[in-house]
């Protein structure tokens, strides 16, 4: 392994996706997923490819599948966005909801290509990833955050979780080396490194760079779960997208590797695992769902002993009371209206799940009449005996712009007792909190839209987490930074008075 670099060492430049020029058309088939492996055309994009070769480049390096929104047969004028309202620079809310603050990106992270990603929270302090590293925030006084320290350190996403004086950022990048001081690197050099970074950050305004663990197809997202003495912590690795021009990243691929991380000594920490968890195959190709090889997010309810996976095309439920051997209980598919299986929430009581349909990729325009409500949004699942049940479909009622991509993305349960409510993220179609307490009947009570960014071109942006911590909702937003939401509603009467210690969204509590 590559000697570790302090993390104050100026990172090199990493190109990124800055705009897309053309959305997703509701109906073309999702290409295979897969995120900044250097892929020559893996996606399935061809030369007839709305996005020009240079274009379409970024869009494969911008991850989380964005490159989706490249593929044939897209045109804008078969969306209809007629009922969009918002210019760029205004706003629509329920009354419910107040802005309380906004800090813009800054420093290092300016860029219209360092894309503000995922967010965790530790006691007084929240940690916002980055494309080129991670923003730690003191949020005492929500309505007047303030940034403590930016970390240099490039490689998307930078998916981000803490626990104790541990600190995990996911890299799915193909990169030159594990340091800090790193360019991309095409994963077909074996050289390449792509895998979790753990940080030190028992002082969080100078966090150590201690270890870097190497995972096979690199790491697009991560989640925590810790052993039952806690004196360790596993961190389930979440990759897809194999290419047997990779040497670490053969075919065929469907498992996750298990990285188990000593919590005295997190400088050594190693794969322990690397169960398969579809022996027998997942979803196959040539269908609307996506091929699966992999899964894009596990979300793990450690006092539980059980996982909830959202692999693609396939959503399962995970057995995980043997930390290092988890087992897949349950699968199902719904190959009608779900194009991507991108991320799932437990409710409370462990007896629901939320998955999100990521159509498009989170490149393309996805929120208007022509896809429908039943296609890009949450699917609510009973958990009956182990099993999961489908009830049906929330995606957000308003209409956004050609020039916004749009779609279901990451949220997190409101601590309502008796209540089924969550915060989620949809890009620029902005937050949104909504109840699934009837699962059959979801339904949104409060919202926080912003215009889109561009009336002339699609510049990737909006909130790509929503999370509830402490009594406020803060947003990662990836163009206009880190906000802070203040939510007044009596169906939320409770959750304020319901404090935790830390919040990692993947890894979820009993409140």
């Amino acid at each position: 392994m590559a000697k570790l670099a302090p993390s104050g060492l100026r990172a090199l430049c990493f190109t990124a996706l800055g705009t897309l020029a053309l959305g997703i058309s509701a109906l073309t088939v999702p290409a295979d997923a897969h995120d900044d492996h250097d892929h020559d055309n893996a996606s399935g994009a061809t030369a007839s490819s709305p996005c020009p070769p240079g274009l379409l480049r970024q869009a494969e390096r911008a991850g989380d599948n964005f490159d989706d929104a490249c593929l044939p047969g897209q045109d804008l004028a078969r969306l209809d966005d007629t009922d969009a309202v918002l210019a760029p620079g205004e706003i629509d809310k329920s009354r419910n909801i107040t802005l309380l603050a906004n800090l813009p990106k800054s420093g290092a992270f300016a860029g219209e290509t360092s894309f503000e990603t995922d967010l965790a929270f530790q006691g007084d302090y929240a940690f916002q990833g980055n494309y080129d590293g991670f923003t730690v925030y003191d949020i005492r006084k929500p309505q007047r955050p303030r940034i403590v320290t930016q970390v240099l350190c490039p490689g998307s996403q930078n998916d981000i979780s803490v626990y104790g004086d541990v600190l995990v950022l996911s890299v799915d990048s193909s990169r030159s080396n594990d340091s800090c001081a790193n360019v991309p690197q095409s994963a077909t050099i074996k050289e390449s490194w792509e895998g979790i970074r753990v940080f030190d950050i028992s002082n969080p305004r100078a966090p150590r760079y201690v270890a870097a663990v190497e995972t096979a197809c690199g790491s697009h997202t991560h989640t925590l779960a810790p052993s039952k003495n806690r004196r360790d912590l596993y961190v389930y690795v979440s990759s897809y997208s194999p290419n047997a021009s990779f040497p670490d990243c053969q075919p065929p691929h469907d498992q996750v590797s298990v990285v188990k991380v000593p919590l005295r000594r997190p400088q050594d920490a190693r794969v322990v695992s690397t169960p398969v968890l579809f022996p027998d195959g997942g979803n196959p190709s040539g269908g609307y769902s996506s091929t699966t090889s992999g899964c894009h997010d596990l979300t793990a309810y450690a006092r539980k002993d059980v996982m909830a996976g959202a692999c693609m095309g396939d959503g399962i439920l995970v057995d995980i009371s043997d930390r290092e051997h988890p087992v897949v209980t349950e699968r199902v598919r719904d190959t009608e209206n779900f194009a991507f299986w991108h991320s799932a929430t437990f409710n409370n009581a462990g007896t629901k799940v939320v998955f999100t349909d990521e159509l498009g990729g989170g490149g393309g325009p996805t929120c208007n009449p022509t896809v429908g409500s039943v296609k890009g949004a949450d699917g609510i699942y009973d958990i009956r005996r182990g099993k999961l049940v489908f009830r049906s479909y929330f995606k957000i009622p308003r209409t956004q712009a050609n020039t916004e991509n749009c779609v279901a993305h990451n949220g997190s349960l409101i601590p309502v007792r008796g209540r089924d409510i969550m915060v989620q993220a949809w890009y620029q179609g902005g937050i949104s909190v909504w109840d699934f307490t009837d699962s059959a009947r979801p339904k949104e009570i409060a919202y926080f839209d912003r215009g889109p960014l561009s009336t002339e071109r699609l510049v990737l942006g909006g909130s790509w987490s929503a999370y509830w911590y402490n009594g406020h909702i803060y947003s990662s937003d990836i163009q206009q930074g880190f906000d802070v939401f203040r939510l007044r509603d009596r169906r939320i009467a409770g959750a304020q008075r319901v404090k935790v210690d830390e919040l990692n969204v993947q890894s979820q509590t009993s409140y």
